[in-house]
């Protein structure tokens, strides 16, 4: 028997059909990793800047000393930051996560007074965004943080004092 009849020059269809899924496995699993990966990082960005906009909002809203129907101006503020935050923020985060401040002009010191010209700072501290897939990443939650601060203006025209905090 000739030497080349023994052996095959070309492999099997079973072999090839074997290759074809261990080269699909090899290319499917980065190319997923990566797609999951674009599109967590896209995720914590649109969280972060929504939050932040949120903010914003309630900051530019406490500087006219607005307050809602039958709340105090700090828990408007955080109903408007509630608002603004396109569902990312239910009542339990508004209280817990959701803080209002004002500083001394020039001093910069914490202070409980919501008085024309202090500063006013609305943050949204701790807010955790849970990975879709951690692959690298370990699967401890991202935490955003997103704050913004102005200058109270005056009051109101005809306004005795500024609203209860």
């Amino acid at each position: 028997m000739p030497l080349k009849a023994l052996s095959r020059s070309t492999p099997s269809r079973y072999q090839q059909r074997g290759n074809a899924m261990v080269e699909t496995a090899l290319v499917i699993l980065p190319f997923f990793a990566i797609v999951l990966g674009i599109i967590d990082y896209g995720r914590a960005f649109y969280t972060r800047t929504a939050l932040q906009y949120s903010v914003q909002a309630g900051t530019r809203y406490a500087v006219t000393f607005q307050t809602l129907d039958g709340m105090c101006q700090d828990a408007s503020i955080k109903e408007i930051v509630r608002r603004s935050s396109v569902g990312m923020l239910n009542a339990e985060d508004v209280n817990n996560r959701v803080f209002v401040r004002y500083y001394k002009p020039d001093t910069l010191a914490l202070t409980a007074s919501n008085l024309p010209g202090n500063i006013v700072e609305v943050s949204i501290e701790g807010y955790q965004l849970n990975w879709i897939a951690p692959l690298w990443r370990s699967a401890i939650p991202m935490t955003v943080l997103a704050r913004s601060s102005d200058r109270m203006e005056g009051l109101p025209g005809g306004s005795s004092g500024p609203p209860c905090r």
